[in-house]
């Protein structure tokens, strides 16, 4: 696994996050959580990271550096649950990447939902850009297009035709790729099993029959929750019921 580097840029970006903490409190326990893990106190620096966390900070190298901080102390799950996290934010990131698939190879059960490989060839932005990148490309070119529709408009150059069929056709492919990812992320949630093996049951009480077993970094979709439960689906013809606390939902 690669080592955890804390950025300069990853002190600022948790300083400019600020939620409910003051900012010299919020700089403290990031630098607390940086200097523990430098020490190898894994327990100490998931605790300052998660609390930031907690508070509000939203930020990938954060997250980051908490899937490193779980997978050192042997807390596989956590450790897959935050990188998964981490990669909404910077999916292209070659540390976490190497770390994500470094940590899937620990895992014991094979994927459930596989996603086919000509589909990440043809939509490889999708994959490739955080959201809210995509979304802001989708503004940028849905601006450059009308910019350009008033210019034709205006001057009637038939030069300009060939650039707004282009433009054109990204406004569309990256307008429909960010209503695809907001429709993904408010209707189809996901989440990773926690404890090193679960058993999914047909109900809530530990009595329920026991439909399959799970083990820790499996991620699957959660199609129901109640205050107690998660049901989860893990391949088309495996669904059952967790406890909500067995579940992190990314």
């Amino acid at each position: 696994m690669k080592r955890l580097v804390i950025l300069p840029s990853a002190l600022v970006l948790v300083l400019a996050l600020l939620a409910v903490t003051p900012a010299s409190e919020t700089a403290l326990t990031f630098m607390n959580g940086t200097e523990s893990y430098r020490n190898g106190d894994w327990p100490a620096a998931i605790a300052a990271f998660e609390s930031l966390a907690d508070g509000g900070v939203d930020n990938g190298m954060l997250f980051y550096n908490l899937g490193n901080a779980y997978l050192k102390n042997e807390d596989l799950g956590r450790s897959l649950l935050w990188y998964e996290r981490a990669l909404t934010h910077m999916p292209d990131d070659p540390d976490l990447r190497f770390n994500y698939e470094y940590a899937l190879t620990l895992t014991k059960d094979e994927r459930g939902e596989k996603q086919s490989p000509l589909l990440r060839i043809l939509f490889f932005w999708k994959y490739q850009l955080a959201q809210r990148t995509v979304r802001w490309i989708a503004v940028l070119l849905n601006a450059a297009l009308w910019a350009a529709l008033s210019v034709l408009a205006i001057r009637k150059k038939r030069l300009l035709r060939p650039s707004i069929v282009l433009i054109a056709a990204g406004t569309i492919l990256f307008t429909a790729t960010a209503v695809f990812n907001y429709v993904e992320a408010t209707h189809i949630r996901h989440a990773v099993i926690l404890p090193n093996q679960i058993a999914v049951r047909s109900g809530f009480t530990d009595s329920a029959t026991q439909l399959f077993v799970l083990h820790a970094g499996t991620k699957v979709c959660v199609e129901r929750e109640s205050d107690t439960h998660l049901l989860i689906r893990y391949t088309e013809d495996k669904i059952g019921w967790v406890k909500r606390s067995d579940a992190g939902i990314i």
